[in-house]
């Protein structure tokens, strides 16, 4: 529909819905394919635990039955070398955004006192990073992700 012609407003629910903020997971691209679904899932959960604005509204179906809510907005994957990892969790730190690590060693462990024993057993400068999930402003977010590409 033209609205200019019509002096009617648009809808502004059908608009799309830009974010100046943005969830990212880059994960070590040699892991296999469970380890990149767990890696993820787990990163994000601490980013929803902690960062509360990143949680959308619970759903409804039309039967009324109520589901968890999610994420309000997309969560981009992308994968580098061991290397990008530990340069995008340092300048992750640098800007001070809130992030998740996982480390190789939480492969080996079997709950969660014994995972956060297992990182905090590590200095920041050795952890063996396999994972990291960040959030923040999208422009800082790019920054963090400097030299890694897009998940396949």
């Amino acid at each position: 529909m033209n609205t200019e012609n019509t002096g009617q407003r648009p809808d502004a629910s059908a608009e799309p819905i830009r974010f100046d903020t943005r969830i990212a997971v880059l994960l070590r691209a040699d892991l296999e394919p469970w380890q990149r679904l767990n890696v993820t899932a787990f990163l994000v959960s601490g980013l929803g635990s902690r960062v509360p604005e990143v949680i959308g509204d619970p759903y409804e179906d039309a039967d009324g039955v109520s589901y968890l809510p999610m994420f309000r907005q997309p969560v981009l994957v992308f994968e580098g070398t061991k290397e990008t990892l530990r340069a995008a969790h340092a300048r992750a730190l640098a800007r001070a955004l809130p992030c998740a690590v996982f480390t190789a060693d939480l492969f080996t462990t079997g709950n969660d006192r014994d995972n956060r024993a297992a990182v905090r057993a590590v200095r920041t400068a050795d952890l063996d990073l396999v994972g990291l999930a960040v959030y923040g402003p999208r422009n800082g977010v790019d920054k963090v992700l400097k030299g890694a590409r897009m998940h396949p």
